[in-house]
């Protein structure tokens, strides 16, 4: 007799407590698969961190629960839909497995884990994804294989779908269903999410990408759905926000005050030689350092790490320290800059697309910005191009300088590409390996030719770098130059270059927080800017986030700037950082709790800046 298990229908003559039986051994089966399934997420979820991890997470049930209660609803939801177990349990694995192997290649690249938001952006990462080797190594191998004795066990032991009884489909759709939504609001709690992280086996709290490991994928990746769309920060009211801000009337640029500002953010530009490392065979940073020894210098302290470029880039640009989706016209100060009749304008030598640029810059009110596609392809001779290298990218931004509208000052604000990573690890494309790192230098192959393909990047990008402060130099106009990094490189996965080169990037201490979110940033004027401002642009700047940058740049030039430019001084100078993982720079300590006067200040930031995001006041400009 063949048992009930392996039949595809229930045994004609089988009376109800038999149909029954054949139904729920059906959803046993599945539900046990989904659990295989959250399993699988959870092993993935570590990306290359140690398996402890994972086996560290079984000791937290609630945590456990999590992250496979909703497979499991999700499975449920397949089978109502489809009515067959394997189909559930391929669907359930594709959705939840597909995710969790994104995370995994998003941790081994970049150390940085998958938020629902960035399913927005599927066409840049897709297109990044092709820059990076990605590897199918025996976990993801496993898993893949996991999933295929899954459905076929599912296929032989619990096959054949049942009847279409719409009563009882409609009962479990709607229990699963009901299932994933009453979890929403346990999964998103602010709250809830603080009390079910565990440390145990991770480096640091203060590390937003520990801080997402330590929670597996499944449930912070469905938090992050909260973090998505924008809410008021807590205590805020649109009355009051409006009040500090009407308590700083905006100011003009006074006429004999306005000068030309060209801003450039360099790809993962850092001089590693403030660290005493690595060891190189010449000094590539000496030509960056005379161009610091004539400017105004200082620490941007940004949120990422080798990668998200568009963060460090847009919270310049804002003011914002949290940033909205930009889907529609958002304050900033390119707007303000075209208020005050500054022509605005900008370059990146990579696709439109890329971060939505093509969109987002409009949003943010440029006037024109120069892409890919329609300025630099024909410039670098490849229709396949999708981007350009420094030594086009520079001389296109001065000729677009020189050739700029006449009578309107100008504001300019472009990104390069060259230094982004990730870097060659079996050929040199700058010379020789030996150019850059010493023949007896304690690394492997592989990464003395990262490490000499990053630094002859940065040593051609800082030679392009002194030919535009030499061409600003000898323009009839006053100018005023800004230049930073947008954040560090990529140096291997796994972070493995810095390990060698043994900086320190635990950010658990003070140091580590600080190498691994800091690049550097200058402000240099041409003598006539200098004439013009009455002052000499020379200087140590404090340490500061990319939000507060332009108010050193409008304070250097005397100028009082927009309203919400002038609400932002006080706090910038008590709480200059105020980075997303929590951590906050107050009298010169990085730290997660703040002085009431301190926190007072940032409650205050937090309320202008949402009210500022949301009041959009340049409309007569963007009609």
């Amino acid at each position: 007799m063949t048992p009930f298990f392996f039949r595809s229908q229930p045994k004609p003559g089988w009376k109800k407590p038999g149909r029954c039986l054949f139904w729920l051994w059906q959803l046993l089966c599945l539900t046990a698969g989904a659990l295989g399934i959250g399993a699988l997420s959870l092993r993935l979820a570590i990306g290359p961190y140690p398996t402890a991890i994972f086996w560290g997470y079984w000791d937290h049930p609630i945590l456990i629960a999590f992250n496979l209660l909703p497979p499991v609803a999700l499975a449920l939801l397949f089978y109502a839909l489809t009515r067959r177990t394997w189909a559930a349990f391929a669907l359930d694995a594709a959705v939840v497995l597909g995710l969790s192997a994104g995370n995994y290649y998003k941790l081994l690249f970049r150390d940085d884990p998958l938020l629902f938001g960035d399913l927005l952006l599927l066409k840049e990462a897709g297109n990044m994804a092709g820059k990076y080797q990605l590897v199918l190594n025996f976990r993801l191998g496993a898993t893949l294989a996991c999933v295929a004795m899954g459905t076929l066990a599912l296929a032989l032991a619990a096959r054949g779908k049942p009847p279409k009884h719409t009563r009882a489909r409609a009962c479990l759709g709607l229990f699963s269903a009901g299932l994933l939504f009453g979890l929403f609001p346990v999964l998103t709690s602010g709250t809830t999410y603080n009390q079910t992280a565990f440390y145990e086996n991770l480096d640091s709290q203060w590390s937003a990408t520990q801080q997402y490991l330590a929670r597996g994928f499944v449930y912070p990746f469905l938090h992050s759905i909260s973090s998505a769309s924008e809410a008021p920060p807590a205590g805020y009211s649109a009355g009051q926000a409006a009040q500090m801000l009407d308590a700083f009337p905006a100011a003009d640029i006074p006429e004999d005050k306005k000068v030309n500002v060209v801003g450039v953010m360099l790809e993962a530009f850092q001089d590693f030689s403030r660290f005493g490392t690595p060891e190189l065979t010449h000094d590539v940073y000496a030509d960056y350092h005379r161009l610091e020894a004539e400017s105004y210098t200082g620490n941007l302290v940004t949120n990422i790490f080798a990668g998200g470029t568009v963060d460090t880039e847009r919270c310049f640009l804002t003011g914002y320290s949290r940033l909205p989706d930009f889907r529609g016209n958002v304050n900033s100060y390119p707007w303000y800059f075209r208020s005050q009749g500054y022509q605005v304008t900008g370059m990146h030598p990579c696709m439109s697309w890329f971060y939505n640029r093509v969109n987002v810059n409009e949003h943010l009110g440029f006037q024109d910005y120069a892409f890919m596609e329609d300025r630099f392809r024909a410039l670098v001779n490849d229709p396949t191009a999708t981007n350009a290298l420094d030594n086009v990218f520079f001389p296109e931004l001065m000729r677009e300088i020189a050739e700029r509208q006449e009578g309107a000052p100008l504001f300019s604000f472009s990104v390069s590409y060259q230094g982004h990573g990730p870097y060659a690890s079996d050929v040199c494309y700058w010379g020789d390996v030996s150019d850059y790192v010493p023949a007896d230098a304690p690394y492997t192959q592989e990464e003395q030719y990262i490490l000499a393909n990053y630094f002859g990047s940065v040593e051609d990008t800082i030679s392009h770098l002194v030919e535009l402060r030499d061409f600003l130099a000898d323009q009839e106009e006053p100018y005023v130059l800004v230049v930073f990094g947008d954040h560090n490189p990529w140096m291997g996965d796994g972070n493995s270059v810095y390990k060698a080169m043994g900086l320190n990037l635990d950010q658990s201490t003070q140091e580590g927080f600080a190498n691994y979110y800091s690049t550097r940033y200058l402000i240099w004027a041409n003598d006539l800017a200098k004439e013009t401002l009455g002052n000499d642009f020379v200087g140590d700047g404090p340490d500061l986030g990319p939000y507060f940058l332009m108010n050193e740049l409008f304070a250097l030039c005397g100028w009082e700037g927009p309203s919400y430019l002038q609400s932002l001084n006080a706090i910038a100078r008590q709480v200059p950082v105020q980075n997303t993982s929590g951590i906050y720079l107050e009298d010169g300590v990085f730290t997660a709790e703040l002085s009431p006067e301190g926190a007072a200040l940032t409650q205050d930031y937090n309320s202008v800046q949402f009210y500022e995001r949301h009041h959009f006041r340049y409309g007569e400009l963007a009609s």
